[in-house]
């Protein structure tokens, strides 16, 4: 017996819906424009800039980038910690130098990790094996005036050329860079260093700080609109938007005084970190947290809420406070 104000079923039109159908479609249209957009839009997918393909393209910048290696005048030479210990070295926050507090985590030797260690571990010509020992035996002095006298000549030559260098006495250095150029063009020098006799080759370090020492790299970067000055945190390769709400982040850097300071890094950090606690402590902070009961922005984003309900008279607005 049917209730009144109940209807049956039947009362109701039926149709045949099939659910699988359906599913198919959307999945393929979701799939296809999916698959579109992707390629419309997608940011490049750029190769990897290795040690061999720095080396093919740029020998001369590579050659000269070994030679300072050498002469422990690189980046990453007078780099401080957490790579080595140099006097100086490493950013601060006014009088405290934080790299120095975190110490040398990552020792790296740029001579002996970059060039000389690759070297002896490849099986290379007679001549480098001569030039190895050469180095090996010689003062610390008269290392550093080899590799100096030979910068010198490489920044002189046409094109930084190796091939045009004038003659000079640049002990083994010659030999060891172009030792060192053959085993790069190869792709050997990726993987040792890479492996440093580990088995598992997950630590580029070593590789990005021998790439970073040279002026290909950083070339690469400002083509491809990625440097400080070009808001790069924020960019991906080529001219493709990227991390937008980095923004505040890098703006730091295009300002006085951070834009020439040393301690960029340390410093535009430490804003950061102040900025980011205070955004954690709204809640906590007298004045600050009550802008949003002050300016009532509230009430217009839920006015259909509040469109029915009594405007708060002064005596009750406050917390704590007793209606009058």
């Amino acid at each position: 017996m049917r209730r009144s104000g109940t209807p049956e079923a039947a009362d109701f039109p039926t149709r045949p819906y099939d659910l699988i159908k359906e599913f198919t479609i959307v999945l393929v249209v979701v799939a296809l424009l999916s698959a579109g957009l992707a390629a419309l839009f997608s940011s490049p997918d750029e190769k990897p800039i290795t040690l061999a393909v720095w080396s093919t393209a740029d020998p001369a910048d590579f050659t000269a980038t070994a030679v300072a290696e050498l002469a422990g005048t690189s980046t990453s030479a007078g780099y401080g910690p957490p790579y080595n210990y140099t006097p100086g070295a490493g950013q601060k926050i006014g009088p405290v130098g934080l790299q120095r507090a975190a110490g040398v985590r990552i020792p790296v030797d740029p001579a002996e990790d970059f060039v000389l260690r690759p070297l002896r571990q490849s099986p290379e010509p007679a001549e480098v094996t001569a030039a190895l020992t050469t180095w090996s035996t010689a003062s610390a002095d008269q290392r550093q005036s080899w590799s100096s006298a030979y910068a010198d000549a490489l920044d002189k030559a046409p094109d930084g050329d190796p091939a045009k260098v004038a003659p000079g006495d640049y002990g083994p250095v010659p030999t060891l860079t172009a030792g060192l150029l053959a085993l790069a063009q190869s792709g050997a020098l990726d993987g040792q260093l890479l492996a440093q006799g580990r088995f598992y080759q997950t630590d580029y370090t070593r590789p990005m700080l021998f790439l970073s020492n040279g002026s290909y790299l950083s070339d690469q970067a400002t083509a491809q609109h990625l440097t400080g000055s070009q808001w790069g945190m924020m960019n991906e390769t080529g001219n493709y938007p990227g991390q937008a709400w980095l923004w505040l982040y890098t703006f730091w850097y295009q300002i006085d005084p951070f834009k020439t300071s040393k301690n960029a890094d340390a410093e535009v950090w430490a804003i950061m970190a102040v900025l980011s606690l205070a955004l954690v402590l709204v809640p906590f902070i007298p004045g600050l947290r009550s802008v949003p009961r002050w300016t009532r922005v509230y009430r217009l984003i839920w006015r259909d809420y509040y469109r029915g309900e009594p405007r708060p008279s002064r005596s009750t607005r406050g917390p704590g406070k007793a209606a009058g």
